[in-house]
């Protein structure tokens, strides 16, 4: 990654002076003064860098207490550490960072006078996730001298820091900021001078449309984050997140994207322009998306749009017996959830054989449960004896719920609600597990769409806790109302969203994962170093082109399609590479090669 040093007019980097000492600066600097190296804090406001030394001495006497680091190493980290309102203490640095507001005025102006302060060796880097590196570099005296260096919050735990060259950059500054990162124990990313670089690029898209989700009040704040935890596995929800970030300095990155990009997905919802000007900037006003128990706490209180605990909704229907449609992974899975809670199961197939090998796939599944000690082998037992598989969907004539999860295909679903309608007794509730489709049509397909919903499970059903519960227009309230009551009884997660393409989760992930695309396919970053970004920066389980040869690139396809097609926004049209490499037939892990390639089975 690195090249070794080869200018030798360029200093060992062992000084750093860090200008701007909010959380970004104050993190950065322990970095800093735990590798060794001498560090000067510099802020304009003395109480600012009063502010960000009580930070630092408080951190280390965490990292004490928690057996990270000895009093003595604590020492020795203080001791590294001056502070000053005075840029000139900067003159005898290797390296300045600043992490100041994110303004191009104010950065100007903090190099125009680094120029003037600093050695002629000194690498000059800024901390900007959303401003030009070029721009400010070419204002600077010394351009050749200066790039990008991208701390993610908080720096001391975030592995990730992306090194950001512009046309102007020399190697040997690049090269020489790079050791230092690796010396700091980060994970260098190299990358090119665009607004947002990497993982803001890809991250902030996203947060920005869970934006605008809320605000056309499709979902709650709680179901959306919840649905992106549960369903995509990420340490925050994105309208949590939002407000961690910055409702401000959000709307200030997105805004620089769009200038650059034109694309309609980073222009930035209306939403965040009013909460910005409202004040209501987040965890450090106190208010944002959600209301703090004090400027600066991490602590969630009830306002006036938290839901009430058992709030009052329409009585359900009740639930013995459930269908489950199909044969596949899910159909089992979801068989299994349902046995489990203790519902009489009928799993039935196109034919007998199918059923009881998809019955026989359950049985499996639990026997690894028992093997690794989460249920007894009677528990095992009794659960697989509450499934009964069937080859004819006339087994469900006395089902109070059924589930389809057969192919995702619109006719074969539709085939599937008329077949139900016939067979299934009046009051039963009929559910399609669809990611994509809409479930209006489906309901369509029957005599009786008032008692037609969608219960989107994910995959594995056994392990992922989310559903999400897809009303219709013409769905009746206590058929709503019995699902989530179901859903409380196997324990799972219900979020509540409209009959549109892509629901909640597909709706903010896919778009993600076509962006992570374009980059690739523009050469802006190799599929290596995203997907490193996203893991790193984003705290994300899996980079996006891991994910994508999960998920099958043809399914991926698919879904960008739907979306393409139902919102109309040009940003959402599927990524030339994505369809090349299907049409060739890389479709990921399940045919050895999408994106990577694969050992066969």
């Amino acid at each position: 990654m690195a090249t070794p040093q080869s200018d030798s007019s360029l200093s060992p980097l062992r000084t750093v002076a860090v200008v701007g000492l909010g959380t970004m600066g104050t993190g950065i600097i322990e970095v800093l003064a735990k590798a060794g190296r001498q560090v000067i804090g510099i802020d304009i406001s003395g109480a600012q860098a009063a502010r960000s030394v009580a930070a630092l001495e408080s951190s280390t006497a965490r990292a004490v207490e928690r057996g990270r680091l000895t009093e003595q190493e604590r020492a020795g980290v203080l001791a590294r550490v001056t502070t000053s309102t005075d840029l000139r203490a900067a003159a005898d640095a290797d390296l300045v960072i600043e992490v100041t507001p994110e303004s191009y005025e104010v950065k100007q102006q903090v190099f125009r006078e680094l120029d003037a302060i600093v050695r002629p060796t000194a690498v000059l880097a800024t901390g900007t996730n959303a401003l030009s590196v070029t721009r400010l570099a070419a204002d600077s005296a010394r351009p050749e001298r200066v790039l990008g260096l991208h701390f993610f919050n908080p720096a001391p735990a975030m592995k990730l820091v992306e090194v950001v060259s512009s046309v102007l950059t020399a190697p040997q500054a690049v090269a020489a900021v790079t050791d230092l990162a690796l010396e700091l124990g980060k994970e260098p990313v190299a990358v090119g001078d665009r607004p947002g670089f990497v993982a803001d690029g890809l991250l902030f898209g996203y947060l920005n449309q869970a934006a605008a989700m809320y605000e056309s009040k499709y979902a709650s704040r709680e179901d959306i984050d919840a649905a992106m935890r549960l369903g995509c596995g990420l340490p925050m929800g994105p309208l949590a997140l939002l407000d961690l970030i910055g409702v401000d300095t959000a709307r200030t990155v997105l805004d620089a994207m769009y200038a650059e990009s034109h694309d309609r997905l980073h222009a930035p919802a209306p939403i965040l322009k009013q909460l910005s000007e409202a004040g209501l900037t987040g965890r450090k006003a106190g208010r944002g998306f959600y209301t703090y128990e004090a400027p600066g706490s991490p602590t969630v209180v009830p306002d006036a749009l938290t839901p009430h605990e058992g709030a009052a909704s329409a009585p359900g229907r009740p639930v013995r017996a459930v269908g489950v449609a199909g044969s596949g992974t899910m159909a089992s899975g979801i068989a299994e959830v349902f046995a489990k809670a203790g519902y009489d199961v009928v799993l039935a197939a196109r034919s007998e054989e199918k059923a009881e090998a998809a019955r026989a796939r359950i049985g499996k599944s639990l026997a690894r449960s028992v093997d690794k000690g989460r249920m007894t082998a009677e528990t095992a037992a009794k659960t697989l004896d509450r499934i009964t598989p069937a080859g004819s969907y006339d087994a469900f004539a006395d089902v109070d719920l059924a589930v389809e999860a057969v192919a995702e295909d619109l006719d074969v679903k539709r085939q599937l609600f008329e077949a139900l309608d016939k067979v299934c007794k009046p009051g039963a509730i009929l559910a399609t597990t669809t990611s994509s489709l809409p479930v209006v049509a489906c309901a369509r397909a029957t005599s009786r769409p008032q008692d037609v919903i969608g219960m989107h499970f994910f995959n594995p059903a056994p392990a992922m806790k989310l559903v999400e519960v897809v009303r219709t227009v013409l769905t009746a309230d206590d058929v709503h109302a019995t699902v989530r009551e179901v859903c409380g009884t196997i324990r799972k997660h219900a979020v509540d969203c409209g009959d549109r393409a892509g629901f909640i989760v597909n709706a903010l992930l896919f778009p993600y994962l076509n962006n992570a695309v374009k980059m690739v396919q523009e050469h802006y970053a190799s599929l290596d170093d995203i997907d490193a970004a996203m893991k790193l920066g984003g705290g994300y389980p899996m980079g996006p082109f891991e994910l994508l040869d999960v998920v099958g690139l043809d399914v991926s396809l698919a879904i960008e399609r739907v979306l393409h097609r139902e919102f109309r926004d040009p940003g959402l049209a599927p990524a030339p590479l994505l369809e090349h490499l299907v049409a060739a037939g890389c479709l990921g892990r399940k045919t050895g090669r999408g994106f990577r390639e694969y050992a066969r089975r």
